[in-house]
């Protein structure tokens, strides 16, 4: 009996020490990661309706009244060389419906600018500096903070360690004893109001749980260091691409057709090939469109004009669905399609990407699909606010308030699990390390940080 209640407290010690250890990770993760989470989620809400945004926005500039005919793309593409003689053409994209604008890209004076014509008439019905995008604005916060690599890093971290709050959190709030639903899948209202704080936290956490997650790992291949690996890696574990994409040997160069256009994501680690025959008078883009309607384009398609002599035309496809993306290179001078590399030529990987940017972005099923998804970023911003409220109510006048941390001994299971998940995500096992070698070099040495951090 005495061996019996020996091995009853052991585990019963080992339990605790456990779940001290996780509630302290997932403490620190949430405070350092919280702010970040609630700007992604936020910014993420409204980039969801970025098309109903946008056409409130720039109504005046996409929206032309439809006549018997447009004219040809050639002519349109010359009314913006009118108005802007020094500017360089590169890239044109003709409208999706007949009550759409044409859009011609140009760079002049060292700005990116976006002329909108009317196709029917030819003439200018303004002009946008791509910098003035509201919504590529929204976007540049959601994925970079604006800013660059520096700012890139910090989502994919702040993304990568929300999976561990999850994993950590899940843990929390599995429950221990039997007590029924309350508490577990909805908030318990009569416990006082300690108890609600805890339920208002981790009763909505589990519900967006899921989501919260097909967030995280649909966002990631867009990241810079994670994603590009995962790039590299999907695009190079197979065969390569197809041969059904490419006509005949066609040359390539050793430039990626994410260098030189704005492809779907399956498509960005394309090898570009060149035009081999030169020499010749280039190929109209009157004929470029006519070959991109043959071959059965999205209407969303766009055509980046080459200025090259080697050059290709490289068209792409941003359409909401997944299954009708494409992208396809097209010989400057003879007008061959080079590449044609559409959803069906996919691989596994690249099919199940694509859904999820689709789905992430909120296109893939209209309305419903941003609707939902406007629930999870809602509810991602309910949590963290409702976390940051919970410690605050609970911090203790000295100290934050976090756990103690138990010896190094107590905690192999977890660790084993962050040593996973910095194997999975190599940003969160880096960080491990500077965690480390900040508890071990300040936090352990220096009495009056150990206090407050409760190491």
């Amino acid at each position: 009996m005495e061996a019996g209640i020996t091995k009853t407290t052991i585990q019963n010690q080992t339990n605790t020490s456990l779940y001290r250890t996780v509630w302290r990770w997932h403490f620190y993760a949430g405070i350092i990661f919280a702010p970040l989470l609630i700007i992604l989620a936020a910014t993420g809400s409204i980039y969801l309706f970025k098309p109903q945004i946008e056409q409130v926005l720039y109504q005046d500039y996409n929206e032309v009244t439809p006549q018997e005919d447009k004219i040809p793309a050639s002519r349109q593409i010359e009314q913006v060389k009118k108005l802007y003689p020094n500017a360089v053409v590169t890239k044109y994209h003709p409208g999706e419906n007949a009550s759409r604008s044409s859009e011609v890209s140009i760079t002049s004076n060292k700005e990116s600018l976006t002329i909108f014509i009317d196709p029917y008439t030819g003439k200018s019905i303004g002009e946008l500096n791509d910098e003035d995008r509201i919504m590529d604005k929204i976007e540049e916060i959601h994925g970079e903070l604006m800013a660059g690599t520096l700012g890139d890093r910090i989502v994919e971290l702040a993304a990568c360690w929300a999976v561990v709050l999850i994993v950590s959190g899940l843990y929390l709030w599995y429950p221990k004893k039997k007590q029924g639903l309350s508490g577990v899948l909805f908030p318990r209202l009569n416990k006082g109001k300690n108890i609600f704080r805890r339920d208002l936290h981790a009763v909505p956490a589990f519900w967006i749980t899921t989501g919260m997650l097909f967030l995280i790992m649909t966002g990631l291949p867009w990241s810079g260091f994670w994603g590009s690996n995962f790039q590299s890696l999907a695009t190079n574990s197979g065969s390569g691409y197809p041969p059904s994409i490419w006509s005949g040997s066609a040359p390539t160069s050793s430039i990626k057709t994410k260098d030189i256009a704005d492809v779907p994501w399956a498509a960005e680690n394309l090898d570009v090939p060149i035009s081999g025959i030169q020499g010749f008078i280039p190929l109209s883009i009157d004929d470029v469109v006519t070959i991109a309607n043959r071959e059965g384009m999205h209407p969303s398609y766009s055509i980046n004009i080459p200025n090259e002599t080697d050059g290709v035309y490289t068209l792409s496809a941003f359409p909401p669905k997944a299954q009708d993306e494409a992208t396809m290179h097209i010989d400057q001078y003879s007008g061959a399609v080079l590449a044609d590399y559409r959803y069906d030529h996919y691989g596994l990987i690249g099919k199940i990407v694509a859904w999820g940017i689709t789905l992430h972005k909120g296109t893939q099923f209209g309305l419903i699909n941003q609707i939902i998804s406007l629930l999870i970023c809602l509810g991602i911003i309910l949590v963290a606010v409702s976390g940051f409220y919970l410690w605050w109510k609970r911090k203790p006048k000295k100290g934050l308030g976090a756990p103690k941390a138990p010896h190094i001994k107590n905690m192999k299971s977890f660790l084993i699990l962050l040593i996973g998940l910095g194997i999975l995500f190599p940003l969160v096992g880096l960080s491990l390390i500077v965690v480390w070698l900040i508890d071990w070099l300040i936090i352990k040495r220096r009495s009056a940080v150990k206090k407050v951090m409760n190491a």
